[in-house]
This record gives structure tokens, C-alpha cells and sequence, in this order.
């Protein structure tokens, strides 16, 4: 029996993908902990892990962080980028490695590993000299001697002069980086590490294991990848069939009919950014909408919705998705590869945060139409939705990522890459 100790920040797209790997360790008989936000207990101990909450760390809500981070408010696109980065990625860090240090000394554990944003899991390890491992939950941004720098949406160049172009963005990250080196180098000295210099993307990496959500087809096929990089398909556990008795009153209305799904994730959900436009442009026509709120129990929204639209907060999706013929979405890493993994087809709308990065990988691999704004217009909304349903490439597109997210061995084989960091 190992023992391990699983790292994840406090937003469901992070724990989720994490507890789906701990629950294959449990299962596979090693003593599992958990480091996260005391609002994720009950789906830590779903899973058989050990829930060690954040005690030093600041135990925000997700769907309210601006209450602990004031600075968030009023903010979007890259000013929220960074702010969010800062204050709750990096600033937080210190009172991470506080908590991460007095749980080593109370149970030390074999193998630490943690997604790509818990960098006081990368600050623990460095000031103790041990080894850990990334489960990377979002869309990979590890940076490579070739392509773009990640998160900009944009596609590997293929000629001289997009290849230039690629070459000149990589070169400018350590000048646009400079707020958050500055705040990095503040976390470092703070747990008695020298300042590095050193990006985000330079160190929150595992230079000696890679378990990452996702896979080639999602990646631009990028060759120039490091050998220690394992895709590993869709991080999810395998649920039962949903009771019955806990699907919404309106599921029998779905059978026979052509489903779209419209997604907000559970970030930055004001349902008048995409949502609203969605239900709008497909409000006369023959399909059932189904549009999640991102709230647990929020089952409305604050405007009327068509008659064909359905409403709920969260969406039972291991039985609704292999029901439906498209989704709309705004780009959630999570809910875009469940979706991929069961060959439907998207249309993202990625408007801050990592959503472009997802739009634009969907987009390369020809499973579904990319937006290019997270507050498109109803007619924008329609015109993807005719082209996506209309032409077979983007569903054929769909089940080629589909099958080989399926292949790469979900959270069973990250379990497996952990287990061999013993």
C-alpha cells in the first residue's frame, strides 16, 4: 500500500478530474489524502480519499471568489486573468505550503501530486527537495521550443512566417509575465526559497511526471512534446445510471427528440453572456434546449426562456450527453472533453480565462465551430448551430478526438503513472 497525497484547487473543474484518480487509488488499495477546499468534502469522501481542508489557505467559494479576493471585482478578460493569478494562485501559495508542511509532519506520504495550478505544492516539494507529479486539469499550457505560448488561441505556426510569428510571442512572455515573476518570487521567499525569475508556466510543471487531461487531437498534434507527457484522455469517474427519481421532471421530454446542450461551466456565469443569445437563436426551431445555470439548485434564470428550452442547474450529464446532437459551451476544459469523449460536437464560445485556448483547439481538430468571443450574438449562435448540424465533417471530427480520448486510459492509467512514482 502507497500513500498519496492529492492536490487540487478549490474549483470543481480541478477537484473533479482529481477525485476520479483518487478513487482509482482507493480502489487499487493505497491510503489516499486529499488537499482542498472544505466545500469539496463530500466528493472527496465519495471518492475514499481523506479530506485535508485548507486551514492557513484561504477557504473561498468558487462561486463567489471575488469575496475573498475584492481585487476580482467588476473584472473580465485579461485583467481578471491576471489578478486571478495573482491573488489566488500565487498569493495563496505560501499559506498552502504552511498547511502541506504541517500534514508531512503529522503523516508523511510516498507520492505528492497536484493539477498545474496548486503552486504551493511546487513550492512544498522545492523547499523539501522531493519529487512530485502534475495531473494537468486544463488545457495544456506547457511551454515547448515550438508554437505560440498557450492561452492566446492561437494554432502552431506552419510556415515561415506564422513559425516567426510564434518564435517573437514566446520570446515577448517573460516581459508581459513580469507582474506575476514579481509576485512568484514574493511566494518563494516567503516559504525560504531565493527568488527564481522564473514564469508561471516554467515551474508549475513536474519535470519528472506529466498525467494530462486531454490528448493529441486537442494538442494541435504537437511533436515537441517531453517524454515524461502522458495524455491521459478524460479524467472522470465512471458513474452508475442516474436514479430515476433524481432526473428532472422534464427528462421523458427529451426521447425523440434532437438535443442541444447550453453550458455556462461554473465560472463567470452571467447567463446574458452566452446562454441568452443560445436560447434566443434557437427559440423557433424544432430541438429541445437544454441550458444549465452552473448552480446547484438555481433552476431558472433571471429572464423568461423559450418553450423548447429546459432548465437546470446542473445536468446529469453521463445520462444526458449521449443524447445529444450538439453543444453549446463556453469552453470549460471539463465539460468540453466529456462531451468530445462521447462524439458530440461543440460550438465554444471562449471568452477569458483558458476558454479561447479550448476554442481554438476544438476548432484545429474540426469537431466544432469557435466563436471567437464569449458574448457572441444570436445570430452568430444560429450560424454555428446551421453549420454544425448541417455538415457531417464536425461530427465525424468529434468521434476521431472521441475515440482516442476514450483509448488513452482516463483516470485509471493516471492512477497507474502515480503508482510508479513509489
Amino acid at each position: 500500500m502507497g500513500r498519496f497525497l492529492l492536490i487540487a484547487m478549490p474549483f470543481t473543474g480541478h477537484v473533479a478530474p482529481l477525485t476520479a484518480v483518487a478513487r482509482q487509488l482507493v480502489e487499487r488499495g493505497h491510503d489516499v489524502r486529499f488537499y482542498t477546499g472544505s466545500r469539496f468534502r463530500s466528493r472527496v469522501e465519495a471518492s475514499g480519499a481523506r479530506l485535508v481542508p485548507w486551514r492557513e489557505a484561504p477557504d473561498f467559494d468558487e462561486n463567489d471568489v471575488s469575496a475573498t479576493f475584492p481585487r476580482l471585482v467588476g473584472k473580465k478578460g485579461m485583467r481578471q486573468l491576471f489578478i486571478n493569478v495573482i491573488d489566488c494562485f500565487i498569493g495563496t501559495a505560501p499559506a498552502q505550503v504552511a498547511d502541506l508542511t504541517a500534514e508531512w509532519e503529522r503523516e508523511p506520504w510516498d507520492v505528492l501530486a497536484a493539477d498545474e495550478m496548486s503552486l504551493g505544492a511546487v513550492l512544498f516539494s522545492e523547499r523539501h527537495r522531493m519529487p512530485w507529479a502534475t495531473v494537468a486539469v486544463l488545457p495544456l499550457n506547457l511551454p515547448g521550443p515550438a508554437g505560440p505560448p498557450s492561452g492566446m488561441g492561437l494554432r502552431p505556426g506552419a510556415n515561415p512566417v506564422t513559425k516567426a510569428r510564434d518564435a517573437a510571442l514566446r520570446g515577448l512572455v517573460p516581459l508581459v509575465s513580469r507582474p506575476l515573476v514579481a509576485a512568484i518570487g514574493d511566494a518563494e521567499r516567503a516559504v525560504g526559497l531565493q527568488q527564481s525569475g522564473r514564469t508561471m508556466d516554467r515551474m508549475v510543471f513536474s519535470p519528472t511526471l506529466i498525467a494530462a487531461s486531454g490528448s493529441g487531437l486537442l494538442d494541435y498534434g504537437r511533436t515537441d512534446r517531453p517524454t515524461h507527457l502522458h495524455f491521459v484522455g478524460e479524467l472522470a469517474e465512471q458513474t452508475a445510471a442516474s436514479n430515476p427519481a433524481d432526473l428532472p421532471s422534464w427528462w421523458d421530454e427529451l426521447d425523440g427528440r434532437r438535443i442541444v446542450l447550453v453550458t455556462q461551466g461554473t465560472a463567470n456565469i452571467d447567463p446574458d453572456d452566452l446562454v441568452r443569445p443560445s436560447v434566443t437563436a434557437l427559440a423557433d426551431r424544432d430541438i429541445l434546449v437544454v441550458a444549465t445555470t452552473g448552480v446547484r439548485g438555481r433552476d431558472a434564470f433571471p429572464f423568461a426562456v423559450p418553450s423548447n428550452a429546459r432548465v437546470t442547474g446542473f445536468a446529469p450529464f453521463g445520462a444526458l450527453l449521449p443524447r445529444v446532437d450538439l453543444a453549446i459551451t463556453n469552453g470549460g476544459w471539463g465539460g468540453t472533453l466529456a462531451s468530445l469523449a462521447r462524439g458530440v460536437p461543440l460550438v465554444v464560445a471562449g471568452g477569458d480565462l483558458d476558454k479561447p485556448e479550448v476554442a481554438s483547439r476544438v476548432a484545429w481538430s474540426g469537431a466544432g465551430v469557435n466563436l471567437r468571443t464569449g458574448t457572441p450574438k444570436a445570430s452568430a449562435v444560429a450560424a454555428a448551430v446551421d453549420r454544425v448540424l448541417g455538415e457531417a465533417s464536425f461530427r465525424d471530427a468529434a468521434a476521431r478526438v472521441g475515440a482516442q480520448l476514450r483509448s488513452l486510459g482516463g483516470a485509471a492509467h493516471a492512477a497507474e503513472l502515480l503508482e510508479g512514482m513509489r
